[in-house]
C-alpha cells in the first residue's frame, strides 16, 4: 500500500495522517510533514495512526525526530495506532514520550 503523510494546521494543532506504510524509503515524507508542524510552531502534534499498517525502525527514527525536532513543551499524540505498529513504540519505551489514544478526543488533545 502507497504511503501517505497530510499535514493540518488549525488553531495550534498540527494533526498529520498517515496511511500505509511506513518504512526508509518513505519516512522522508513523514519528516518533511514534522519539519513544517515545527516551523508553523504547532503547540500540539498530532498524529492520525488508524491507517498506518507497519512502521519500520525508520519510521520509529522519525517519531524521535518529530520529539526532537518540536521540542519538550509539545505534546504528541498518537491516535488509533495498529498493534503491529504499537508494538515496535512499546518495545523501545517511546511510549513514554508520547500519549496514546483509541481515538481522538477533542475534550483532552484541544482543552
Amino acid at each position: 500500500m502507497a504511503f501517505e503523510a497530510t499535514l493540518n494546521l488549525e488553531n495550534g494543532i498540527a494533526k498529520i495522517t498517515l496511511v500505509g506504510e511506513l518504512d526508509a524509503s518513505v519516512a522522508p515524507i513523514f519528516q518533511e510533514k514534522i519539519q513544517e508542524a515545527a516551523n508553523a510552531h504547532a503547540q500540539k502534534l498530532v498524529l492520525l495512526m488508524q491507517g498506518l499498517s507497519y512502521m519500520s525502525s525508520a519510521g520509529l527514527r522519525t517519531l524521535v525526530f518529530a520529539k526532537q525536532k518540536m521540542g519538550a513543551q509539545v505534546k504528541i499524540y498518537l491516535i488509533g495506532t495498529q498493534e503491529q505498529v504499537v508494538e515496535p513504540i512499546k518495545q523501545t519505551g517511546f511510549h513514554y514520550s508520547v500519549i496514546m489514544l483509541e481515538t481522538y478526543d477533542p475534550t483532552v488533545i484541544e482543552g
